[in-house]
């Protein structure tokens, strides 16, 4: 990774996208899907389950898995398995390996399983989504809807008049792969789809889509500060002050989302250790946020931190820190 074209965190970043947005994603991508579905009854993700079913390391090169259980609208109860694989350039044997995850969460629940693979790579080309053979009269033919975000370059302008938030998470996407190389043009495309957001989305949508965004289109640190310094200055012509300080909203929104956790359990140490973990997550979204790749490094170390001083001391120095080793000095002695 160069300073001037910092690599974005897709794969973090889209499964963020995905725990947020679920449903829009279906009823942008996936439409009949969507409409099968008992949205009403809400969902659930089992990201722990599906890691006792395939653990990582069966499973070849680091993908974003997600496990989800849905109701149909015929009451049916369903497992969904939606696969988010990340990947730049080709991979040998990404079918069968999809094929993997299908039997043996079937194995697992004896339900019926939908395999959804969403490729953000740069190849318009890779499109698996079969996978078959035959020995004998015995055969396999297993087959799998993929959704290719390369291919919503053709139809931008669809994406920019949507009312659907998942929309500009795909264009932020679109947005950072077109601009590879251009930190200036990328810097006004990244401008350009935040302005963009205020005018169509509340308060809430604003702030959740600006952390993506920011995310997924990485600048240089320089540039970076020019586009907040914008943004602050549209936000105050606007009169809509949601996002000003970047990493401190998200860190904040990471907090909040451990200590709900927490009340929820009704018990003091479930409090403690639902603020922790909220610390913990806001520190992980502020470290990537504010260094990149760099600072996504230390997020393994920071989840193995239970302390509350020394995670509110951690939490409070993203802000002043110019080097993810700053950071890291406050636990590393």
């Amino acid at each position: 990774m160069s300073e001037s074209n910092p690599t974005s965190d897709i794969d973090g970043a889209l499964k963020e996208a995905f725990i947020e947005y679920l449903e829009p994603f279906f009823a942008l991508c996936l439409p009949a899907v969507h409409a099968d579905i008992d949205w009403s009854r809400g969902f659930e993700f089992l990201d722990k389950e599906l890691q006792k079913i395939v653990p990582q390391s069966d499973t070849g090169p680091r993908s974003v898995d997600l496990l989800v259980k849905v109701w149909r609208r015929d009451g049916e109860e369903q497992w969904v398995l939606i696969h988010i694989e990340i990947q730049a350039q080709y991979v040998q044997g990404f079918p069968r390996r999809v094929f993997e995850y299908h039997y043996r969460i079937f194995d697992r629940y004896r339900r019926p399983v939908a395999n959804f693979v969403v490729l953000a790579d740069d190849n318009p080309n890779w499109k698996p989504n079969r996978l078959t053979y035959n020995l004998w009269g015995c055969e396999v033919d297993f087959r799998f809807p993929v959704i290719k975000l390369t291919d919503f370059a053709n139809d931008i302008t669809r994406l920019e008049q949507s009312d659907n938030p998942f929309a500009v998470v795909i264009l932020a996407h679109l947005k950072s792969m077109q601009t590879s190389g251009d930190p200036e043009r990328r810097r006004v495309g990244k401008v350009g789809l935040i302005k963009g957001l205020y005018d169509r989305w509340g308060r809430d949508d604003v702030r959740k889509l600006v952390r993506l965004i920011d995310w997924l289109v990485k600048l240089p640190k320089e540039l970076e500060l020019k586009v907040r310094d914008e943004i602050d200055a549209f936000e105050q012509e606007k009169q809509m002050p949601y996002i000003t300080s970047f990493e401190r909203l998200a860190m904040e929104e990471g907090e909040a989302r451990g200590e709900a956790r927490g009340e929820a359990r009704g018990e003091a140490r479930g409090k403690v250790m639902g603020e922790a973990r909220g610390l913990q997550e806001g520190i992980a979204l502020g470290l990537r946020l504010k260094f990149g790749e760099a600072g996504g490094g230390l997020v393994d170390e920071v989840r193995q931190i239970n302390d509350l001083d020394l995670l509110h001391r951690i939490f409070n120095s993203i802000e002043k820190s110019s080097d993810p080793a700053d950071v890291r000095a406050i636990w590393a002695h």
